[in-house]
């Protein structure tokens, strides 16, 4: 049967979204006592009805290289969505970018307040951990310490929150390019190189096959922040559902910043030709991994 990425992404996003919606419920986030209505509500509200889902679908992608079935990565798959969820969360704060906007609708420390986004935020994070642990992510203990350590290591301080504060002091001093792809590969490639790690855990990759899923992985990450980089820069706010034009209105510095929008592009074409190049030991299993790396690179949202 002919792979359909448009398919593959819609079934993935509806199976996240139906996750999300079971979890993120009172009873379901219940521990010694019952969790603030105005919290969970919060919760919701920064997780549910929108994102295309891209890091869950990668951790279904490239488990499915190996043959697991879909329905067997949707429990990683929600822990890594609820990082990046958090992650937005926290991201939209007045202390952090202060943006008003996300997918569309108000960020949730304007729908609510600053403290109750922080606290959703954190909620949030140590969910996805609690979500990995469970027997539904995997029935073998030593594989679901694997996961944890995997989503642990790209969202923590040598990953995407290290990423993020490396970003906030570039905007105090000059940063070389190396730096720059240094710090989004930590603040954006970080979480995207956990998501494709996972998959391959969950499917019982080798060293050898790890490591080239991971080649593929930092450089699909690489092309995803680029390719943000360029959206901010030519996309309007309408199209994006967020602000636009955020990066240089802050001082922020990005490879487009730096060498322009055309050479971006063309930097762009070498990263994906890099991510599918890791891909070519893999059979057409890898086919949606493929797709995504496309993806990423033609998206105008």
């Amino acid at each position: 049967m002919t792979y359909s990425f448009s398919q593959d992404l819609a079934s993935n996003a509806a199976d996240i979204e139906r996750a999300l919606d079971a979890l993120l419920t009172g009873p379901a986030l219940a521990g010694p006592g019952v969790p603030a209505e105005r919290l969970v509500a919060a919760m919701r509200h920064g997780s549910l009805n929108g994102g295309k889902r891209l890091r869950p679908l990668l951790v279904r992608q490239a488990a499915g290289v190996f043959g697991v079935p879909a329905a067997a990565s949707v429990t990683a798959g929600l822990a890594v969505e609820l990082v990046h969820c958090y992650s937005l969360v926290h991201d939209d704060l007045p202390a952090m970018d202060d943006d008003d906007l996300r997918r569309g609708q108000p960020t949730v420390h304007k729908a609510y307040d600053d403290a109750t986004a922080i606290l959703a935020g954190d909620a949030l994070l140590t969910h996805a951990f609690a979500v990995l642990a469970s027997e539904a992510a995997h029935p073998d203990p030593a594989i679901r310490i694997r996961l944890v350590g995997e989503l642990a290591a790209g969202a923590g301080a040598g990953g995407m929150a290290g990423g993020q504060m490396r970003d906030i002091e570039g905007e105090a001093g000059f940063l070389t390019e190396r730096a720059i792809a240094e710090l989004q590969a930590m603040k954006t490639g970080a979480l995207i190189r956990a998501a494709v790690r996972m998959g391959a855990i969950l499917g019982g990759a080798s060293a050898e096959q790890l490591a080239l899923l991971t080649s593929y992985a930092e450089a699909a990450g690489r092309a995803f922040q680029l390719a943000d980089d360029i959206l901010d820069v030519t996309a309007t706010p309408a199209t994006l559902g967020k602000a636009t034009g955020k990066d240089a209105h802050a001082g922020k510095q990005t490879i487009v910043s730096r060498i322009g929008v055309a050479a971006a592009r063309r930097e762009l074409a070498e990263m994906i030709h890099d991510a599918l190049s890791a891909l070519l030991p893999f059979d057409q299993r890898a086919d949606g991994l493929r797709e995504t790396a496309r993806f990423f690179a033609e998206r105008q949202h």
